[in-house]
């Protein structure tokens, strides 16, 4: 084999023995061209990552100071909010609105001179657990006193300014604008004036109108701002509440409320209210006339135990349920919950009278004959000899 043949199993490759030729200096040139371009490149991407990075740091600053707006007042140079050392002096009251926050009640409390800064009082608002317990209202406060003593004032019902009015069930609307009139210091024929139309208390369109039935007994607060018109919003609303919570159709509301205030009128014992209920019902589906005494009274602007024959005669009466059949055009009273609930749920009898034989105890006698009847109302004229009224 010739020395200058290559092996076979390593094939000579063309140029392999030629040594590599030197870099020349425009290959340089653009190796440090493109360095450089590389460098600032880099140096771009670093500036844009530090802007946005100050950017979301700023804003997040920003929002945090936001939300901190108003917790750090005075000159700036201290963090520790002004208070006043108290004891306090004078009075003035103060409203503290549903849904008023502690930052909008410490704002409340500066602007009346109670406390020194909203500041202090958030600070002192945070560090009560009741706080959050602050009910809407009126308050009679001292003036300069210290943040956390304005908490504890407001979680006093002591210094709430209020008065409370109670409206029994059974009462008409005439009885109720007078408790009204008593508790606000008007006419009771203002109050009547300020249910109008019904529009401006909420009365709803099914009582057309007409605001009997439709003033809830119950107990109310009435803040020293509230007119007649407040406070008869509120009773129309605990009607439409009770009446919605015992799933009474709109459309049955006004038909519910008449016979539940017959039944309310009727009804002196808890336990007779289904079975006066019941009775109604039985009279109404015979066709009968209800026979209430107490609508015909109602209709004739007397008290029960003053209808004279000539009253229970009177045809031109429309609540005269002893001769007209039927319901009458209106409720005669306003119900509680329990004379609703009797009329939506009425006892199971074939009772078709009803007769109280002793007002004292307010037992109720029920009958289903005439006769048995006749002689639960002989009872009763015995009693009313013996008890005139």
């Amino acid at each position: 084999m010739s020395d200058s043949q290559t092996e076979w199993w390593a094939p000579a490759r063309p140029g392999a023995s030629e040594a590599p030729a030197p870099e020349t200096r425009r290959a340089r040139d653009r190796g440090r061209g493109r360095a450089e371009r590389a460098r600032k490149a880099r140096r771009r991407r670093t500036t844009w990552v530090v802007l946005v990075v100050l950017l979301l740091v700023g804003g997040a600053g920003y929002l945090v100071w936001s939300m901190l707006d108003g917790m750090f007042e005075g000159n700036g140079t201290s963090a520790s909010p002004t208070d006043f050392p108290g004891p306090g002096h004078g009075s003035v009251e103060i409203v503290v609105n549903p849904g008023d926050s502690g930052k909008a009640i410490g704002q409340t409390l500066k602007d009346a001179g109670v406390v020194a800064s909203v500041s202090a009082f958030v600070s002192a608002y945070a560090a009560n657990p009741g706080a959050t317990g602050i009910q809407p209202g009126t308050y009679s406060m001292l003036l300069e006193i210290p943040a956390a003593d304005a908490v504890t004032s407001l979680l006093n019902p002591a210094t709430r300014v209020e008065t409370k009015l109670t409206v029994v069930e059974g009462k008409t609307a005439k009885e109720i604008f007078a408790v009204i009139a008593d508790k606000l210091g008007v006419s009771a024929e203002d109050v009547e004036a300020a249910v109008g139309d019904g529009s401006a208390i909420g009365l709803p369109a099914e009582a057309q109108g007409d605001v009997e039935g439709w003033l809830f007994p119950a107990t109310y607060v009435v803040q020293p701002d509230d007119d007649a018109v407040a406070v008869l919003s509120a009773m129309t609303a605990k009607t439409v509440q009770v009446l919605n919570d015992l799933g009474v159709p709109e459309e049955d509301r006004e038909t519910v409320l008449i016979k539940a205030s017959l039944v309310e009128r009727e009804g002196k014992l808890e336990e007779d209210r289904p079975k006066i209920a019941r009775t109604i019902e039985n009279r109404l589906d015979e066709d009968w006339t209800l026979g209430i005494d107490a609508a015909v009274a109602y209709g004739a602007g007397v008290n029960g135990t003053k209808l004279t024959q000539e009253m229970l005669n009177d045809t031109t009466n429309p609540y005269n349920l002893r001769k007209i059949k039927g319901l009458p055009p209106t409720p005669i009273a306003s119900p509680g919950t329990a004379s609703i609930e009797a009329v939506l749920h009425p006892a199971e009898g074939d009772w078709m009278y009803w007769c109280t034989p002793n007002l004292d105890t307010g037992v109720t006698v029920f009958s289903e004959t005439e006769a048995e009847h006749a002689q639960c109302v002989a009872d009763l004229n015995a009693w009313l000899e013996e008890n005139p009224r």
